[in-house]
Order: structure tokens, then sequence, then C-alpha cells
């Protein structure tokens, strides 16, 4: 197999990340439709944003085990084919149960399928540009607003919420299965470059042991509170913005820009992590990302919106995958599936907090002000969290719990 193969599942877990998380972060633009169309609550249609984060969690950790014993090929498929479904019968729910349920638990269940197992295949095809191949396979994710989010919106103006959910589930099938056939394991197991694995690769290391370790803790908190802090004032971002008078669809603009700077942060951050390690660039993105939450408070005016949104997608998208990049690094091939399955559970935990935390404010103090404030403080807090990490294992051996 051509070692140049790996671009091509770069290229595919990018799309795949893109329709699957813009597919899921796509309730933000149908919270006030539903909500108007229904009369259902804005905590419950959050809640059902909650419910999807904690689903994805423990589907992330069951996915990952899976891909570390079958690979990345039958995984993805399953996501593929449960994220159509489950977007097909929320778009047709009558009740405010079953939509819970059906975008809940399904979408979370499908669009875990795709994050965890193809970050660890994209880990395992390269040893050198790790960190950048990595966020460009993110990247999905910051494409995700500037094309699943604006289309979302157009179909439901130029339709209806109902019509709209359901052409992109249909989109999803007709993009993602074709999708699958590019996934391929690497021709050699340790790395694409048949270098020897890391000494963190270590064949006696069991699962638990991995999880138990100082490495895996403070990885897992300090992803658990950098989700905890951005995952409210995305989800909210465009009711926040208008309510501060800005129109709906400029509104989506906002959540597109983040994105696009999202796709910057990610290339951004990927090389300075490359070149000037995993955790300075992760101590400084989770400071400013923590600030920037905390200005949004002062906006009011569209163009201050657009400012900040280049800050904070930039930010958030940026140092999303070095988590990934780290646990590659502290534990090697063996398990990076189920170690960054497990991660991607306290992550998805963190992320579960925040939508539904700001329905609950919005709820009871028709303002979002305290979720920005609650959000800064958890965000400094991260950066915090991740000055304890310790050394990489390139500079010391694994530590053992």
């Amino acid at each position: 197999m051509n070692h140049s193969y790996r671009w091509v599942i770069v290229a595919a877990g990018a799309l795949m990340t893109c329709v699957a998380l813009g597919a899921m972060f796509s309730l933000a633009i149908f919270l006030e439709p539903i909500s108007l169309d229904t009369n259902w609550s804005r905590t419950g249609i959050s809640s059902a944003m909650t419910l999807n984060f904690l689903v994805m969690g423990l589907g992330g950790f069951a996915w990952g085990s899976i891909y570390d014993r079958v690979g990345a090929r039958p995984v993805v498929l399953a996501g593929a084919v449960l994220l159509g479904l489950s977007l097909v019968v929320a778009s047709r729910a009558t009740s405010l149960i079953v939509f819970q349920l059906s975008y809940g638990i399904i979408v979370g269940l499908a669009a875990s399928a795709f994050f965890a197992p193809m970050i660890a295949l994209t880990t395992a095809w390269f040893d050198t540009n790790r960190s950048l191949a990595v966020s460009l396979v993110s990247a999905g994710m910051g494409v995700a607003p500037m094309t699943i989010s604006p289309f979302a919106r157009w179909l439901i103006t130029a339709y209806d919420w109902r019509t709209a959910m359901f052409d992109i589930g249909v989109m999803a099938w007709l993009l993602l299965l074709p999708a699958v056939l590019l996934v391929r394991q690497p021709p050699v197991a340790t790395a694409a470059t048949g270098t020897p694995a890391p000494a963190a690769d270590d064949p006696s290391m069991s699962v638990g042991q991995a999880l138990r370790s100082p490495q895996f803790i403070v990885l897992g908190l300090t992803f658990f509170a950098c989700c905890a802090a951005h995952s409210g004032p995305i989800f909210h971002m465009v009711s926040y913005a208008m309510s501060c008078g800005v129109a709906p669809m400029a509104a989506v603009s906002i959540y597109s820009v983040e994105g696009l700077a999202g796709l910057g942060g990610r290339v951004l951050y990927g090389v300075l992590a490359d070149r000037l390690g995993v955790k300075p660039v992760l101590v400084a993105g989770l400071a400013i990302q923590g600030l920037v939450i905390a200005a949004y408070l002062t906006v009011g005016r569209i163009e201050q919106f657009y400012l900040l949104a280049v800050i904070f997608g930039a930010t958030y998208g940026g140092v999303m995958p070095l988590y990934a990049v780290l646990a590659r690094e502290y534990f090697g091939l063996r398990i990076i599936g189920t170690v960054l399955g497990a991660a991607t559970l306290l992550s998805s935990l963190g992320m579960s907090l925040g939508p539904l935390a700001g329905g609950m404010i919005y709820d009871a103090t028709a303002s979002y002000h305290w979720l920005f404030i609650g959000s800064a403080l958890i965000g400094l807090g991260a950066a915090g969290i991740a000055i304890a990490f310790p050394p990489q294992p390139s500079r010391q051996k694994l530590q053992m719990a």
C-alpha cells in the first residue's frame, strides 16, 4: 500500500467528522424553530443535546474498544447507518420524549463512532507531522458550521425544520457510506514509516493501568473542563446573539465564522505543537479560551461578535486535537482506541453540561450572562489543570500508578 495513502485517511476522517459532528451540532440551528413550532421548552430541547453528549461519551469508549479489536471500517460503517437513521426518525417525532430519545441517544451513538476511531487510525498512520494530521482530521468539525449549519438554516427557511432534518439525514447516508470504503488500517501496525513504537507502547500495560496513571487522570480532567467551558457558549451562541439584537441569519453566520477560524486554529496549533511541544501550546490555548468566553459579555454588535468568534473558534478548534496526540504519545498504539475512547467519555460529560445549563439559565433568568461567567471560570480552571501534565514519554518514561 502506498505510503501517501495516509493523506486519504486524513481526508476521509475530515469528511466524516464534518458530517457527523455537523449534523449533531445543527441542533443549535433547530433550537428556536422547533420551540416555536412545538411549544417544547428550550430546556427540553437542549436536554436532547445533553443526552447526545452523554451517549457519545459512552459510545466513544465502546467504539474505541471495538476499534482496538476489529479496526476502523466496521465501526464507521455502523456509525454512518445509524446517523442517517437517527435524523430521519427525529424529524418525524411528535412528542418531546421521542425527539429526545431519537436525537439524543441514536445521534450520540452514531457520532461517537467517528471521532475516536478515526483519530486513533490517523495516529497509527503517522509518525511525523502527527499533530498536524490529527488536527486536519478534526478540521471537519470546523467545516461543519460553514456547511451543515447554513444548509440547515436555508432548509428551515425554505421548508420547515422537519423537512430540513430529514434531508440532512439522507445527505449523511449519501456522503458517509461511500467514504467508509476508503478507510483502511495502516500496512504496519506500529507506524506508517515502519519505525519502532515508542516506549509508552508497553505490551505489559493493561487498560486499567493506563486509566489509573497520572497521565490519564490529568488528560481526562483537562479534557472534561475544556469541553465543559466551551460547550454552552458554542451551543447557545446563535440564541445569545439574537438576544443581543443580531438578526437570525447573521447570528448563524457567527457560528460559521467560529468554524472557519477553527480550521486555521487547528492547522496553527498542530504546527506549533509539532515544533514547541503539545503541553505549552495546550496550556496557552486553554487560557485564551477562558478569557475570550468572558469577553462575550461585553459585546452587542455583529462586528464585535465576529472578532471574538475568530479568536474563540481558532482556540477551541486548535486545542481539541491535541488531547489525542498526548494520548498517543503517552500510551502508544496497542490500546489507543480504548484510552482515547475513555478520554472522549470524560470530554462528552463536560460537553453535556453546557447545553442543559444554558437552557436552564435562560429559562430562569431570560439571559445567558451567568452561562458565560461560569464557562469562563471553568475554562481558566482547565488551563490550571493542564499545567500538571507529567513529562511526555520522549523525556521521561511513563509513570505507572
